[in-house]
């Protein structure tokens, strides 16, 4: 399969190829201020899933998927936590590609851990991998990000950036170096860092990254005082970010138990059915 046709990375016309999320990732390790995840039925955003499912349920739900949908493709890991900030995304996508080794095998992260992680990337089959890289600035992505949990210890603002850009290098130099393929997500919020899409850009492609994603934030959470990208505020972020990458612009921010075609079928609710009682979404 050319990854151009992946539907989570082509640039182009929106490729009938489906993708399967598998919500194995119960953790998360940083704190964006815009997150608001969850165990959920309703809230169609990233970062909700109707439940989480463990590494051994994985396969058989692909298994599933695929007789609802056979022209799935992809199986990746999208949360609802961070999926390399516990082993169960990485085991889950190492039985997935033991059972079906057509299948692409993806996941998407911020980075903290993404270059510890790159033995178990490689074992499980990882092709492609998304980094959310919302600022290279320190200073900007402190507005962002409120902060990280690293060496067991939480650390904010600045030092919390410092951190987390820096495992963002080089995960994604290690991931490259290592031959998958690499798109950075970044979430533009108006007057914060919306103006830096073309810096983020230019530096994520010195690292090895191939393609961005811009993506329009969803006022929520820390930031549900602030305003949706205008078309034209968003459009002037594409451009900035295009002038170093091919930038994908039609992100369904999908939710991280989506499965079938983007825009054209959805089978979670056959696969997850309803909630189940079950702990709430954590950091740590």
């Amino acid at each position: 399969m050319d990854i151009k046709d992946h539907p989570c990375f082509g640039t182009g016309c929106r490729p009938r190829t489906g993708r399967i999320h598998l919500p194995v990732a119960p953790r998360c390790n940083i704190f964006c201020r815009f997150c608001a995840r969850g165990l959920s039925a309703g809230a169609d955003l990233p970062g909700n899933a109707v439940r989480i499912i463990s590494p051994e349920e994985a396969a058989g739900i692909v298994e599933t998927a695929l007789l609802l949908c056979p022209d799935i493709r992809v199986a990746g890991v999208a949360g609802p936590g961070d999926p390399l900030a516990g082993p169960e995304s990485l085991e889950a996508l190492r039985l997935v590609r033991e059972r079906h080794p057509d299948i692409i095998t993806c996941l998407s992260t911020n980075g903290l851990e993404l270059l510890d992680s790159m033995e178990g990337l490689m074992a499980a089959g990882v092709e492609t991998v998304t980094v959310t890289v919302n600022a290279v600035d320190p200073e900007i992505l402190a507005l962002v990000n409120r902060g990280v949990i690293a060496g067991g210890r939480f650390a904010g603002g600045l030092e919390g950036a410092r951190i987390l850009s820096a495992a963002q290098e080089r995960g994604i130099r290690a991931a490259a170096g290592n031959h998958m393929t690499v798109k950075v997500n970044m979430v533009v919020v108006p007057g914060m860092n919306l103006d830096h899409a073309g810096e983020v850009a230019a530096e994520v492609k010195g690292w090895g990254a191939e393609i961005m994603n811009i993506i329009p934030v969803v006022p929520a959470h820390d930031l549900s005082h602030v305003s949706a990208p205008t078309p034209a505020e968003y459009a002037r972020a594409a451009a900035a970010a295009g002038r170093h990458l091919p930038v994908k612009t039609n992100c369904r921010r999908c939710r991280a138990d989506a499965c079938g075609i983007p825009g054209e079928s959805d089978f979670s609710e056959a696969l997850y059915g309803l909630p189940r009682n079950q702990e709430t979404f954590s950091h740590g």
